[in-house]
């Protein structure tokens, strides 16, 4: 009996999507747009990636020290050897039992011809994070982008499936570098409260920004320089997803429409960004929900894209 076989009939199985999808619903409100626009299997497989990725992510962004923190990256990097131990042994899922998102992951990778090796990166790019790594040019950030942003399209070209495989991958990490340069500018005043920069160091000096803070959580940078910084940095931005959006042609209806609803978000959540920096820099810009919803449904019909 196959990995595939034996899951089918696992109950565990079943629980473990079901805890997966529960992830995704709670956790990932402009993903879980997308994602519920794939096939009940498909689907199932995403929140299964998503939801290993984000523990990992979560890790990365956690209140706990530094050392605590790798050992916590440095776990997930042993389970993530389990999970690809499990299914080259063709093992049983029993194995895994009390670990829902692993059980998942394993029956998602013995469907789809998922690139597990790349949660690897991933954890890469959150121990950099959690070192500190720094960001002198955009080359630097452009790495770090591909490591916890890129790795995720990726993964998700294994359940999409498409054609010309080599470019796709590409493409894929060019929208995740979009997302993530998005993510940034969203979160630049809460990254700087946690004694994070993500705006590499050439286009602050650029500016002439420090993206200091006052006692107030306000930064001191002239408002002016701080509205041209964002400008620089959002179209940037918009130019990974001119090219991240070549992908859509290149996968079925379905898979197409889950990217152009994740990707039509972040660009309107983007756009809001760089309509509004000043409310971007001292506030946490999202989209309302019903306009989440009309870009699922656009994404759907072909509109979006």
């Amino acid at each position: 009996m196959t990995v595939s076989e034996t899951c089918e009939r696992s109950g565990q199985v079943v629980e473990a999507y079901r805890h997966c999808e529960r992830v995704v619903r709670e956790e990932a409100r402009n993903f879980s747009y997308g994602i519920r626009l794939m096939p009940v299997p498909k689907r199932r497989a995403m929140s299964a990636i998503y939801a290993f990725a984000r523990g990992i992510d979560d890790i990365g962004d956690g209140p706990d020290p530094a050392c605590v923190r790798l050992d916590l990256l440095d776990r997930s990097r042993r389970r993530l050897a389990t999970v690809q131990d499990v299914l080259r042994r063709r093992a049983d899922v029993q194995a895994l039992e009390g670990h829902p998102v692993l059980t998942a992951l394993v029956d998602a990778a013995g469907r789809y011809p998922i690139p597990l090796d790349a949660f690897a990166e991933l954890i890469d790019g959150c121990e950099d994070d959690v070192r500190g790594a720094d960001y002198k040019t955009f080359d630097d950030l452009l790495r770090y982008c591909q490591r916890v942003a890129g790795t995720v399209g990726r993964l998700s070209l294994g359940v999409f499936g498409g054609e010309g495989r080599l470019r796709a991958e590409g493409l894929a990490d060019s929208l995740g570098v979009a997302l993530q340069l998005t993510n940034i500018l969203r979160d630049l005043r809460e990254d700087r409260i946690a004694g994070r920069i993500y705006i590499p160091t050439e286009d602050l000096e650029r500016f002439g920004c420090t993206l200091n803070l006052d006692d107030a959580g306000k930064f001191v940078d002239p408002p002016w320089r701080l509205n041209e910084l964002v400008g620089f940095q959002a179209e940037r931005a918009r130019a990974w997803y001119a090219e991240g959006l070549r992908l859509l042609p290149l996968l079925d209806r379905r898979s197409a429409a889950c990217t152009a609803a994740m990707a039509g978000i972040y660009r309107r959540l983007l756009e809001n960004i760089a309509a509004r920096p000043s409310q971007a820099l001292s506030t946490r810009v999202s989209l309302p929900t019903w306009q989440k919803a009309v870009v699922a449904a656009r994404a759907l019909s072909g509109v979006e894209r």
